[in-house]
């Protein structure tokens, strides 16, 4: 329940109490009546704290046939035997595999098969399924699993490594529920955050808390960062399901823990996953723009000396020979303060307007080049393979 319907929850209960107040004010008698005002505050409160149970109830009730338990199978060539994965000890993990894989394999002189599991939310009809590329990432075999037990082979339909993400697809035999998704840009710090997934192979796990921070990078996990910080419970198995707003609508795709914190975990702003999930589904890859600069960060210190007013924007530190930073005239040293008329926050958020840009595009930038302002028009060119690490991707750490 967002804040907003909160007060408007207690508006209304206020007004109610209000009205009821007036007829309680005199009995027939002519008498004044009396009021017990700590009983009204306290049903006052539970009729509140009612009705966003009823909210959690119903996100649960409504999205939970949309979220499915990913579980995957590695094969590899061993002389030795089999390898144990992670928990294969434990005897709930034991029954768990062999119940949904089976216990027979291949000669284990030859091969092992080493399993994994995580999570996945269905977003369209002909059965496509959203999750992380890590849950995915080298699986010979996929199995999706839904809320009703029914299983099916998974195939990959296309991966993101630089995102984390994943589209696999199956072939449903009946109507599927598909989960709604939603507006991250949305999203205000203290709302409310609904976790589904499959922790430690616990499908249909719900858990709740709240909107911590938005617009977390340098968290390491991936190339393009830009997380929603959750305290709701991600435990390990959650990866690929989704965080939700009250509306029961997909905010997020629930990534990684702070293994050493509690209650601190991200996902993948839903905005994010939109741009690449269409072009994974369009094209089986995705197309990033690309200008051919090296970025750092721009530190207070740095700041004074290149004569920026603050710590806003990025520092160019290198050009790439022949490409369009280097055609529209950019030098080392120069503080890219807008792209586009967008105030630039960071190196990161200028590495992922340029990447989120249409190649083909001319954008316009303002710099600051020995103290003075400056600005220049840039074409965006197609990423190359290797463009991520050496013209918008992280700058050497010296």
């Amino acid at each position: 329940m967002t804040r907003r319907f909160v007060r408007g929850a207690l508006v209304v209960l206020l007004v109610g109490a209000a009205a009821g107040g007036g007829y309680l004010l005199r009995d027939r008698s002519g008498r004044p009546a009396t009021a017990e005002v700590g009983t009204t505050k306290t049903a006052a409160g539970a009729t509140i704290a009612e009705a966003l149970q009823g909210s959690f109830v119903g996100v649960a009730e409504h999205v939970r046939p949309a979220v499915v338990h990913v579980g995957t199978i590695q094969r590899a060539k061993s002389r030795r035997g089999p390898a144990a994965p992670p928990g294969a000890e434990d005897p709930f993990f034991r029954d768990f595999f062999n119940q949904f894989f089976g216990t027979e394999g291949p000669d284990p002189r030859s091969e092992f098969r080493r399993p994994g599991l995580g999570s996945g939310v269905i977003i369209d009809k002909r059965g496509l399924v959203l999750t992380n590329y890590h849950v995915v990432k080298g699986a010979d075999e996929i199995l999706i699993r839904l809320s009703d037990k029914r299983e099916y082979r998974g195939q990959i339909l296309g991966t993101d490594p630089k995102t984390d993400l994943a589209v696999v697809r199956f072939q449903p035999d009946h109507q599927l529920t598909i989960a709604a998704l939603g507006n991250s840009d949305a999203l205000r710090v203290g709302e409310w955050a609904i976790a589904i997934g499959n922790p430690f192979g616990l499908d249909q796990t719900v858990t709740v808390g709240v909107i911590s921070a938005t617009g977390r990078s340098d968290v390491g996990v991936a190339t393009y960062e830009n997380f929603i910080q959750t305290d709701a419970s991600i435990n390990p198995g959650n990866s690929g399901g989704p965080l939700l707003n009250l509306k029961g609508e997909v905010v997020g795709i629930n990534t990684a823990i702070v293994a050493a914190g509690q209650g601190i975990g991200f996902a993948i702003p839903i905005n994010m996953v939109k741009r690449v999930v269409d072009q994974l589904v369009d094209k089986g890859k995705v197309v990033r723009g690309w200008i051919g600069v090296g970025l750092e960060p721009l530190s207070p210190e740095l700041a004074q000396t290149l004569g920026a007013p603050g710590t806003g924007g990025a520092v160019v530190s290198s050009t790439m020979a022949g490409s369009p930073a280097a055609k529209a005239g950019l030098q080392s040293g120069d503080v890219i303060l807008a792209y586009d008329r967008i105030p630039v926050e960071d190196y990161r958020h200028m590495q992922r307007l340029v990447a989120e840009t249409k190649v083909g595009t001319s954008v316009s930038l303002e710099l600051l080049r020995k103290k003075q302002k400056v600005g220049v028009t840039v074409t965006i060119a197609e990423l190359p393979d290797e463009g991520a690490r050496r013209g918008t991707g992280p700058p050497p750490r010296q």
